[in-house]
């Protein structure tokens, strides 16, 4: 029996006529308001809400009851009445007080941005592991919102032994129940990361090399996955279209086969509970051979979108200087190519530009995953990408062991054979990682 369960008073109903309101801060984000008035606007269009009106206020100091000025507050319930609002959504974090203090001063309901995107990965989460993080993840959130969130907290419950005595608040009753249940979902995730290791490790002995697609949110990673794969994955114009990882076999120049694994979308501000709880299925970025980062380039705010993406490939330990060490053993993060997407949403003037950028690097290709334009240079850049650094080998093989021989031709250059009575010497030209993958193949 399920021990957590929200008030109907605390949840979002699809449809709700909302406003959206940010606090701008001198300094205090990468983007402008009105970017982030719009990526507000499609998070909430994201889980059906009705948005009325999106403002922002500048905010000079922020106010530890309210986040906002007490003539903001007024303004705000100003839009509230105008609009015939239900909820207000503010852009920002906001700490119990200022959410319970928020909800009095406009009498709406009002979520923040974390609340806002839990709701979101809760509607969209579809494979048990998901459903679990995504709970994890909105008990840590709650726990310290049940002053606000729960209506029956003023009640006591018996103490134990024979006089009695003050017993158990319910509001502490609540935060063991609560505490009782993310242990139990920890538990049931560890042992998801165990076997999600085991299929890793599984991988990593296999031949083929794992390329793992990342992007803020709506970059267009799903539609580049099925351009590359022939998968259907649900691909939309549409903030969090897909959450659960999918892999699939791909074949990349030179490379008789790889596999290419799809990873939920990033967001600025991603809510801290969300990266633990979601660390095991980010964490298979880490065991990728290569990184592609798949960028909206025809975003105006395409630079910032970069600078999130990396922030949290830096917290997961995947890129920057708190790298975590590989399965392979290898203490270099995976390499990262950039793809450039959405190139047929570029003007003439704009798309020269952007090509004469990646015509001088290496890692950055400009792609088009809607009308294919471009895709079969970023294959080529991959596969360059993962057999770059071939070295030759000299192998000693047994004379009869022709799968090993065979697996050398399909993925190195074999460049001599000297055999004798009992085995066989190879040379080859293989990456470091192909070697690794040549002495872990199942045999």
């Amino acid at each position: 029996m399920a021990i957590f369960n929200r008030d109907s008073e605390d949840e979002v109903a699809r449809g709700a006529r909302a406003v959206v309101v940010h606090a701008e801060t001198h300094g205090g984000d990468r983007r402008d308001s009105d970017a982030r008035l719009e990526e507000a606007r499609g998070l909430a269009l994201a889980i059906g809400i009705d948005v009325r009106a999106a403002q922002s206020f500048r905010v000079r100091d922020r106010k530890p009851a309210t986040l906002f000025g007490s003539g903001q507050v007024d303004q705000i319930a100003t839009l509230v009445n105008q609009e015939e609002a239900e909820l207000v959504i503010v852009d920002n974090a906001l700490t119990p007080v200022q959410q319970s203090n928020l909800e009095e001063g406009t009498g709406a309901k009002v979520i923040d941005r974390t609340g806002l995107i839990l709701e979101i990965f809760g509607e969209r989460a579809a494979t048990n592991e998901g459903r679990l993080q995504v709970e994890l993840a909105h008990l840590d959130y709650q726990a310290g919102r049940l002053v606000r969130s729960w209506t029956h907290l003023e009640r006591q419950r018996g103490g134990f032994g024979f006089l009695g005595g003050p017993g158990e608040t319910q509001i502490e009753a609540d935060r063991r129940m609560i505490r009782d249940r993310m242990a139990k979902i920890r538990r049931e995730l560890d042992q998801v990361t165990k076997t999600r290791g085991l299929h890793r490790a599984r991988r990593q002995r296999a031949p083929w090399p794992v390329i793992a697609l990342v992007g803020y949110t709506n970059a267009g990673k799903s539609t580049l996955f099925n351009r590359l794969t022939g998968a259907e994955v649900m691909a939309e114009d549409l903030l969090f279209a897909t959450l659960d990882p999918t892999m699939r076999q791909i074949v990349l120049p030179g490379l008789d086969k790889a596999i290419l694994s799809d990873t939920v979308g990033f967001v600025s501000d991603l809510p801290t509970q969300l990266i633990a709880a979601f660390r095991a299925t980010l964490e298979e970025v880490l065991s990728a051979d290569i990184i592609v980062h798949v960028r909206d380039i025809a975003h105006p705010d395409t630079e910032a979108q970069r600078d999130d993406v990396l922030d949290v490939l830096s917290e997961l330990g995947v890129a920057g200087e708190g790298a975590l060490e590989r399965g392979d053993g290898e203490a270099d993060p995976p390499p990262i190519i950039e793809a450039w997407n959405k190139l047929d949403l570029l003007d003439t003037e704009s798309a020269a530009q952007a090509r004469e950028i990646s015509a001088r690097h290496d890692d950055v290709v400009i792609i088009s995953a809607l009308t294919g334009e471009g895709v079969e240079g970023l294959q080529r850049a991959i596969s360059s990408r993962l057999t770059r650094g071939a070295r030759v080998h000299s192998l000693r093989l047994p004379i009869a062991d022709g799968a090993a021989l065979a697996w050398l031709h399909e993925h190195g250059e074999v460049l001599a054979t000297r055999p004798s009575e009992a085995e066989m010497q190879v040379d080859v030209r293989l990456s470091d990682s192909g070697l690794a993958r040549f002495l872990k193949r199942d045999r």
